[in-house]
Parts: structure tokens; C-alpha cells; sequence
């Protein structure tokens, strides 16, 4: 297992084989992703988004979508906004790799906190999240738009 920046610190896409590759895993955590995956993704990347995988040769096995982001209260962090490994193979390392390589790089980047959301019926999920270090610091509350 490796992992592969499949876009690079300025935002362009280093990687973009591997983007279409991370669609499938991608889908696992947000279905409601748009069909047209690579646009909305490169949009994003324009936008500040980052995206980095863990593969196994070929096969993608967990996928971090991720910014930076400065704020009053914790000062600069990496905030993730997706974190999924492929259904299949969790358990396997994969998602653990994922974690510290984000750790790593939110330490190079010169960041005071990694952070991210988990929906409340990610209970499995939340498990991992504990057991690597991380706790629950506030309730995030939103109100829908549309």
C-alpha cells in the first residue's frame, strides 16, 4: 500500500487517472455525488480542496478529501471533509494509513489541528476516530437551505 497526492499543494491535479479510479470508493461515503464526478471534484480543487488515496497497485482502498482552513478558535487546521475506505477491504490498514498520512501532513503544513465530521450514524467509523487519537470537541449544528 501507498499513498498517491493525486492533486498537489497549489490544488492542480497531479493524478488524474487516479481521480476517476476513486469514484467508486468516493460513491461508498456520498452516493449523492453528481455524475459528472470529475468536474464537480476539479471545481472543488480550484477551489481549495485536496484529495489524496491509499492504493494497492491499481486498486484504490481509501480516499481523504481535504482543505486547509484558518479560524479564530483553533488557529490553521486540516479539516477532511471525506474520509472513506472501499467497503470491502476496511480493517485492512488502509484507512489507518490514510489518518497519519493526513496527521503528517497537516503537521508539515504548519497546522495546529486535524479535524473532520462524522455523520452520527457512522458508529464504526467513530470506533476507528477514537481509537486513533481523536475526540469529540463540539456539536455541529446545521440548518438546510433549500
Amino acid at each position: 500500500m501507498r499513498v498517491v497526492a493525486v492533486t498537489d499543494d497549489a490544488g492542480g491535479m497531479t493524478e488524474p487517472g487516479w481521480l476517476v479510479q476513486a469514484e467508486a470508493v468516493h460513491r461508498q461515503l456520498r452516493p449523492q455525488l453528481p455524475e459528472d464526478y470529475v468536474s464537480r471534484l476539479s471545481g472543488m480543487f480550484a477551489n481549495g480542496a485536496r484529495m489524496a488515496l491509499v492504493v494497492d497497485g491499481s486498486v484504490v482502498l481509501s480516499l481523504a478529501v481535504w482543505r486547509l482552513i484558518e479560524n479564530t478558535y483553533e488557529g490553521r487546521r486540516l479539516y477532511v471533509d471525506d474520509l472513506v475506505s472501499e467497503e470491502a477491504r476496511r480493517s485492512q490498514g488502509a484507512g489507518k494509513m490514510m489518518l497519519d498520512w493526513l496527521e503528517e501532513k497537516a503537521i508539515a503544513l504548519g497546522c495546529e489541528v486535524l479535524a473532520l465530521d462524522s455523520g452520527v450514524q457512522r458508529q464504526r467509523a467513530h470506533r476507528f476516530y477514537f481509537r486513533e487519537g481523536m475526540h469529540v470537541s463540539s456539536f455541529c449544528f446545521r440548518k438546510i437551505l433549500k
